[in-house]
């Protein structure tokens, strides 16, 4: 029988939940929050409400730390004296390695490291994992499934968990930034908001399934858009007089500096 609890039941637990109650792939989902109200609103997912997170992790098998990173080692304090020894546990805090949950738990911990990111909320999420020399193939496997069931999962290696976060952890952000630029733009210059938007928006979501589903390199796909001597190409020389090139790659690296800051061994 495998069971799921979830200690923390915000957003990222809420759209977890979501999606393997849909896919019923588990006998049974368990919840803890401090938060009744959060608890109570996954009612509609069959989800059972724990009064701690002590008795919570002495009935489930897969157990996820949905609370953030600052609250981890609480977290562990309160629980390690009722964790089962082969209860896998899922991290989808940055920073947080399967070494420091081995060191504060006390013993050689199961751990999967995730990467959501916040499309998963709509069943479009975008998740890296990694997984610890104590995790089985099989437990790995089903942990892959239950993110399967809320979009796409990719496997790295557990010592890029940093580096992967500014590709789909936080790129979501970087988008949406991007996106505000060029609406900004459109009511600069006396377009409507919503139509923009949605045009936008279309544009992304196309542009999106030519990189996956085309066949066809990068390079290839701009060069698609961009005629010689034409309006494309014109505003590409603009993104690089303002070396947008720099810009992203600064980004990713403030993001992955901030990650190891962060970090907890």
């Amino acid at each position: 029988m495998n069971s799921v609890g979830f200690i923390g039941a915000g957003n990222m637990a809420t759209a977890i939940i979501r999606g393997i109650s849909k896919a019923n792939i588990c006998d049974v989902i368990l919840a803890f929050d401090l938060d009744n109200y959060k608890l109570d609103s996954l009612k509609k997912y069959g989800v059972i409400s724990e009064s701690s997170s002590n008795e919570l992790v002495r009935k489930v098998n897969y157990l996820v730390l949905a609370v953030k990173p600052q609250h981890i080692t609480s977290v562990l304090e309160d629980i390690k004296s009722d964790i089962n020894q082969n209860t896998v546990i899922i991290s989808i805090a940055a920073g947080i390695t399967g070494s420091y949950l081995s060191k504060v738990l006390g013993f050689n911990a199961k751990v999967v490291q995730v990467m959501p990111n916040t499309p998963l909320m709509l069943s479009c999420g975008a998740t890296a994992m990694s997984k610890s020399d104590y995790v089985s193939d099989a437990e790995f496997e089903y942990v892959k499934s239950i993110f399967d069931c809320a979009g796409k999962t990719e496997i790295i290696p557990k010592e890029k968990m940093n580096e992967i976060i500014p590709i789909n952890g936080s790129s979501p952000a970087f988008i949406y930034k991007f996106a505000e630029c060029f609406i900004n733009y459109a009511k600069s210059v006396g377009l409507d908001e919503k139509v923009c938007l949605n045009l936008f928006s279309q544009s992304l979501i196309g542009s999106a399934k030519m990189l996956t589903d085309s066949g066809l390199s990068i390079e290839e796909l701009i060069a698609m858009v961009s005629s010689k001597g034409g309006t494309t190409i014109a505003g590409l020389d603009g993104l690089k007089e303002m070396k947008l090139e720099d810009a992203v790659q600064v980004a990713c690296e403030k993001c992955v500096k901030r990650a190891y800051e962060l970090t907890l061994e």
